[in-house]
């Protein structure tokens, strides 16, 4: 069965993309991550003169990898998505919400041990609705949880410089292994969220983001973490297995490749600028500008 709010079932199957945006609440943090409010989706991922990069709210972001290949599946958001339309990212990207049962909210203790059953909840709910991945194949406690980043980006690159939409996101990143899962996992994507999806390799991914569109979320965790010298893709049986990659301390923190600042609110940096593997202020692989 779905998960499901204090009043009625959730259903993503039942709501229209702007339905969701109006009517899903999400987590409303401070810069240390702390739960101080609520918002409608909407409301956060507006970018305007009166809040230049939106509300900043918590999200997490899922990396499913075929134990077996090692290979890692990809999906294209849905041309009919509101914000970052028709751009590839990872497994699948969404948002915790307030009133959800199981409980979505995790707490600074969560965070420290590594449970953050709240964000492993949130994504077992979204591989269902987003890719029909039911939810017995992806139990939550297979579910990795390796750090945090702070990061926004103007939907500038879909959506044009003024662009009214965009993310201001405290980023769970969680890992999830199944074996043999391009034979046995089950996929059916919703039309209204993904267009396609693509299982890669490190050598296939790197090539790929080269052209094309892609999330600048994607593409700052994989510079940062996934394809580095002995990043987390290097040795995925020891990212699993062990705290080795794992930071819970930190919040990472980064500025959006050059071409997603502006929108709106005409947002600049402010907190960091994004740079390659070789500290250079430059764009990130996959930029198709």
């Amino acid at each position: 069965m779905s998960p499901q709010n204090d009043e009625t079932t959730w259903d993503g199957n039942a709501m229209t993309q702007s339905d969701m945006m109006e009517k899903d609440t999400v987590l409303v943090l401070d810069d240390k991550d702390n739960v101080i409010g609520s918002a409608s989706k909407k409301e956060s991922h507006v970018f305007s003169a009166k809040q230049p990069r939106g509300i900043l709210h918590r999200a997490f972001s899922v990396f499913l990898f075929d134990e077996t290949t090692g290979d890692l599946l990809l999906q294209r958001r849905a041309s009919t998505k509101i914000t970052f339309p028709n751009v590839w990212t990872n497994t699948c990207c969404s948002h915790p919400l307030h009133g959800m049962v199981p409980p979505e909210v995790d707490s600074p203790q969560d965070v420290k041990d590594g449970t953050t059953l709240g964000a492993k909840n949130a994504a077992v709910r979204k591989l269902w609705h987003e890719l029909g991945i039911p939810p017995e194949q992806v139990p939550v406690e297979k579910f990795k949880f390796l750090t945090r980043l702070h990061y926004w980006a103007a939907d500038t690159v879909t959506h044009g410089q003024e662009s009214p939409w965009g993310e201001h996101e405290i980023d769970y990143v969680l890992f999830i292994t199944i074996p043999d899962a391009k034979k046995t996992l089950t996929i059916e994507p919703h039309p209204e969220e993904v267009d396609g999806i693509q299982w890669v390799n490190k050598s296939e991914l790197i090539k790929g983001m080269k052209t094309g569109l892609w999330s600048p979320w994607f593409r700052l965790i994989v510079q940062k973490w996934l394809i580095a010298p002995s990043g987390w893709w290097e040795n995925l049986d020891e990212t699993m297995k062990t705290d080795k990659q794992c930071d819970y301390d930190n919040i990472h923190e980064f500025d959006p490749p050059v071409e997603h600042m502006g929108g709106a609110g005409d947002a600049g940096p402010y907190l960091g600028v994004s740079k390659n593997s070789e500290g250079s202020s430059e764009k990130l692989a996959g930029d198709s500008s």
